[in-house]
């Protein structure tokens, strides 16, 4: 894993997943799917060198049921 921090997590809506799959053909490292064919995550967070696959799994979505949020950083946070 690079030494550069984090600075994107994962939200997958599991209830809006249809079980197309395209995000783990896209991005098996991060996206998993279940044995009802349903998205999960090992981890929520996205190191920084799989950041474009990531968002490339995400965008493959049909269902938009995955995205990435930038994760505040404790120096930016009130």
């Amino acid at each position: 894993m690079s030494s550069d921090k984090a600075t994107f997590r994962v939200v997958a809506d599991r209830s809006r997943c249809c079980g197309y799959g395209l995000c783990a053909a896209v991005c098996p490292s991060i996206y998993k799917l279940d044995d009802d064919g349903l998205v999960y995550l090992d981890s929520n967070i996205v190191p920084p060198e799989l950041e474009e696959e990531a968002r490339e799994g995400a965008a493959a979505c049909p269902a938009e049921a995955i995205w990435l949020e930038p994760i505040e950083s404790p120096d930016n946070a009130a």
